[in-house]
């Protein structure tokens, strides 16, 4: 393996809340209540197909224009821009420092492949822009997990072939995209929920290289 290619979103930092709060105050604003539950099915999901999941959900897919739509998607950006704005270091998940330290240090590329077009923003006030070779964010692909694009447009950044770069996700919609791009698949979170990832860890702060290239 010669690069590691990181998510962000529950990942690198659990901004998962705050995009399920801006959802959540619009859903109720278009008269759709929904739980964390429903919440789940938009992780790794870009922000258009999220909602439509939630217009969907309350059988409101046919009540907007394409351009209403947009500007519904563009409402609960400012929220969650203004929700994450005070996100600083102390917001990077347990291990993910080190981690990533680590990987300098032993040479692999790094990049991310996030769903976020808020990545490099997030990024930079984590102070881990230097951290990545390359992100890869929303704003910069046509199509969205589970599709395979985000992941090949960073390999391709980074100068690797797909076959030698490991993705790391915390959304079946990720790892689904990491496979289709030929990659080897670690999942962060519920293994009875990452089923078709080749490893998986509970949580960031036992993920670490050693555990990773053990396995590969």
């Amino acid at each position: 393996m010669k690069a590691f290619i990181f998510d962000l979103d529950g990942v690198i930092t659990d901004s998962a809340e705050y995009h399920y709060l801006a959802w959540k105050a619009l859903g109720e604003d278009l008269g759709i209540p929904f739980d964390r539950e429903f919440n789940e099915t938009l992780k790794g999901v870009s922000r258009t197909e999220s909602l439509e999941r939630i217009l969907r959900l309350g059988g409101r897919e046919n009540d907007f224009s394409v351009e209403e739509k947009g500007r519904l998607a563009t409402k609960k950006n400012e929220h969650y821009v203004s929700l994450i704005s005070n996100i600083t270091s102390a917001d990077i998940l347990p291990g993910i420092e080190v981690f990533l330290s680590d990987l300098k240090e032993a040479g692999y590329k790094v990049g991310m492949a996030s769903a976020s077009k808020n990545a490099q923003m997030v990024t930079h006030q984590l102070g881990l822009l230097d951290a990545f070779d390359h992100i890869v964010d929303a704003a910069t692909v046509t199509d969205s997990k589970p599709h395979p694009e985000v992941f090949l447009k960073a390999a391709a950044a980074l100068q690797v072939e797909p076959k030698d770069c490991v993705g790391i996700e915390d959304a079946v919609a990720g790892i689904e995209a990491i496979h289709a791009a030929g990659m080897f698949a670690v999942g962060i979170g519920d293994p009875e929920v990452l089923t078709e990832a080749e490893l998986v860890f509970t949580d960031t702060s036992i993920l670490t290289l050693d555990h990773v290239l053990a396995r590969i």
